[in-house]
């Protein structure tokens, strides 16, 4: 039995090998917000997008130039939002393209019906957007201890 091998057309450049297409890998990949049944376009960009503005939070306001001031969060903030719109445009310009066909690889099978049209991809764009922009203004409001402990103890008395 071979450890690597390649699917039946040689042109497809996707190897099978034991971690990305083992059954492990597989239901992962299956369970994430693009794949998994039963989601609409948006809700899938909801979810992708809430957790890439929660993550590009952090690097801009904690090692981005404005670091060491009193402007860092702020700073963080405006940053990832750009970061969120600029991926959203690049969405945006996938959808206005006719995706009839999408690639199905060996470790992607079954791709959403969602991911086949136009419309499909600009309500997934529209929703990651909204959730970037959240992800991005939630952990913001973590970092700036609007949501800390001692807040909560005040509101609760």
């Amino acid at each position: 039995m071979d450890i690597i091998k390649q699917g039946e057309d040689s042109k497809v450049g996707n190897l099978a090998t034991p971690i990305n297409s083992s059954q492990l890998s597989l239901t992962f990949i299956r369970n994430l917000p693009a794949y998994r049944k039963g989601l609409s376009a948006h809700r899938r960009g909801l979810e992708v997008g809430m957790a890439h503005g929660y993550f590009l939070y952090g690097p801009f306001a904690i090692l981005g130039p404005l670091r060491n001031t009193e402007y860092a969060s702020t700073a963080g903030l405006l940053s990832a939002v750009a970061i969120i719109s600029i991926l959203t445009i690049a969405l945006s310009l996938y959808a206005s393209v006719d995706v009839s066909q999408p690639i199905e690889t060996l470790t992607t099978p079954n791709v959403p019906e969602d991911f086949r049209t136009s419309v499909g991809w600009g309500e997934f764009a529209n929703g990651f957007f909204i959730g970037g922009s959240g992800g991005v203004v939630f952990a913001y409001l973590l970092f700036c201890q609007i949501l800390s402990f001692d807040l909560v103890q005040q509101i609760l008395g």
